[in-house]
C-alpha cells in the first residue's frame, strides 16, 4: 500500500509580546488571529498583564535573558516564517528583541509599536522609544503605529493627513520597509491610514468609521494580520491592504465582555 502523501508544512508566525489575561488583546489575540489565516502561531511571552474590558491594573516584565532564549527556541526547531512584536516595556526589552531577531535570521518582521493600552495605560517606558527607533526600526518589514505613536517615533505631532504622509516618510527613512500610519484617531467620520513603501509614494486606504465601542486589541490584530499574510508568502503593501480589510470585520464584529471596552473578534469569519 503506498504511503500517504506528506503533509505541506504550515506557514509559522511568531507573536513577541505581552499577555492579556482578558483575551483580547496582545499573544491572545494575535494567536487567535494567525489561527483565523490558517498560520502555526508561536510566541514570546515579553510580559504578563492583569487586564480586562476597563484597563490594565498591573503588568511585569520578564527578564530579557529568558525572552531571547523562546524567540531562539521557537527559531531554532519550528522555524519562523514570519513575527511580530508588541507590547516590549523597557528598553532592555527592545534591544534583547532587535538582537534576537537578527540571531534567528527572521527577516519578515512586523513592529506594533505598543506605548499605552486601549485604555490609556502606560506600557512601553520613555528611554524606550530611543531603543526602538535605533534597534528595532530597521528590521521591520512594516511598522504600524497610530497618530499618538507615529508622533512619538519621529518627534513631531500627527495630527493630519499631511503630517501622516510626513511621519511615513520618515518611518522609513528610519529603516522600515513599509510604514502604515493609522488615522484611527483623526477627528471626522473617516478613519483612513497612509500606507508608504521604501521608494514608493504615499497610498490612501480609505473607509468610514466603524461604528461600536468595542474596539480593544485592534492594532494587535492588525499587525498580526499582517503578520500572518507575511507568513504565507504575501507582499508587504498587500498584507497591510488584506490585514486591514480582515481587521475592520473584526471591529465589526466586536464581542459585548465586561464592563467596559470589549475586544475586536478576529474569529468573525466562523459566523460567515
Amino acid at each position: 500500500m503506498p504511503a500517504a502523501p506528506a503533509a505541506a508544512r504550515r506557514p509559522v508566525a511568531l507573536t513577541i509580546a505581552g499577555s492579556d489575561s482578558g483575551g483580547g488583546a496582545g499573544i491572545a489575540a494575535d494567536l487567535k488571529c494567525f489561527e483565523a489565516h490558517g498560520v502555526w502561531g508561536t510566541c514570546a511571552v515579553v510580559a504578563v498583564t492583569a487586564q480586562n474590558t476597563v484597563g490594565v491594573q498591573d503588568f511585569a516584565t520578564l527578564p530579557p535573558a529568558l525572552v531571547r532564549a523562546q524567540i531562539a527556541s521557537v527559531a531554532g526547531d519550528i522555524g519562523v516564517d514570519a513575527a511580530k512584536t508588541g507590547m516590549l516595556g523597557s528598553a532592555e526589552l527592545v534591544e534583547a528583541v532587535a538582537a534576537a531577531v537578527r540571531e534567528a535570521g527572521i527577516d519578515r518582521l512586523v513592529v506594533d509599536p505598543v506605548f499605552v493600552s486601549k485604555h490609556g495605560d502606560a506600557l512601553l517606558a520613555d528611554d524606550a522609544v530611543a531603543a526602538l527607533v535605533a534597534t528595532l526600526l530597521p528590521l521591520a518589514k512594516v511598522v504600524t503605529p497610530n497618530l499618538p505613536e507615529a508622533g512619538r517615533l519621529v518627534g513631531s505631532e500627527v495630527d493630519s493627513r499631511p503630517a501622516m504622509e510626513d511621519a511615513a516618510r520618515a518611518l522609513v527613512d528610519l529603516g522600515a520597509g513599509v510604514a502604515m500610519v493609522k488615522g484611527g484617531h483623526l477627528a471626522g467620520r473617516d478613519s483612513p491610514d497612509c500606507l508608504l513603501a521604501a521608494g514608493g509614494e504615499p497610498v490612501w486606504l480609505e473607509g468610514p468609521r466603524i461604528a461600536g465601542r468595542h474596539t480593544h486589541g485592534t492594532g494587535c490584530v492588525l499587525s498580526a494580520a499582517i503578520c500572518a499574510e507575511l507568513a504565507r508568502g504575501m507582499d508587504p503593501l498587500d498584507a497591510c491592504v488584506a490585514a486591514r480589510h480582515f481587521c475592520r470585520r473584526a471591529i465589526a464584529a466586536g464581542v459585548d465582555l465586561g464592563s467596559g471596552v470589549g475586544p475586536v473578534d478576529p474569529g468573525w469569519q466562523r459566523e460567515i
